[in-house]
């Protein structure tokens, strides 16, 4: 992935409120929804709607836009294509650019944003990190449980990758505030999987 700053991916927020607009894609672990406004992607939604799909050699996976609003920003359409990319041709996701975010909590220095930050700019594809590592990247080694709750504030998963966060014993932790445990174990093996091919 290219080496991004959260603080370089945000546009300056021109106005106080966003008229934000919302994209539905189809992917292997349901629907996704994309919000975001024409400064930046705010949120990414999984709704577990159904089970991810199965994974097989034969049957390429998908991701489609099942419902966009007429017309949608050049950084709502990247962010679509940059999913798309994950799913179908994830080999090639770390080569597009991302979106610029335009929500609060990747806003200036505080804790939440630098720990997502060192995420997004030092965990690649395929890899995983402890939290108690990803702690000790942030420079506060003692805050390891304050990393758990910057993964549970991150608004958008999949581009800020906090299912690549694990338990410092091997396991893959909670996901989705334990919700999406699933989901942590889906695209673990996704990533594992496409990145020996």
């Amino acid at each position: 992935m290219k080496k991004a700053s959260i603080g370089s991916e945000m546009k300056k927020q021109g106005e106080s409120r966003c008229t934000q607009k919302t994209i539905s894609l189809l992917s292997p672990l349901g629907t996704i929804q994309v919000s975001g406004c024409e400064n930046g992607v705010h949120t990414i939604q999984i709704l577990m709607d159904v089970a991810p799909a199965e994974r097989s050699s034969e049957a390429p996976l998908s991701c489609v836009v099942t419902d966009s609003p007429a017309e949608t920003s050049a950084e709502m359409q990247r962010c679509v294509e940059w999913l798309q990319a994950y799913f179908t041709e994830p080999q090639t996701a770390g080569s597009l650019p991302l979106p610029a975010f335009h929500h609060p909590a990747l806003q200036g220095d505080a804790f939440t944003s630098r720990v997502l930050q060192v995420l997004l700019s030092d965990v690649k594809f395929g890899e995983t990190v402890s939290y108690k590592r990803l702690a000790e990247m942030v420079g506060n080694p003692r805050a390891v449980r304050a990393v758990g709750g910057a993964m549970r504030r991150n608004p958008v998963p999949l581009l800020i990758p906090c299912h690549r966060v694990i338990s410092s014993s091997g396991q893959s932790g909670p996901y989705m505030s334990g919700r999406g445990d699933h989901l942590k174990q889906w695209l673990l093996t996704h990533e594992r999987q496409r990145g020996e091919g």
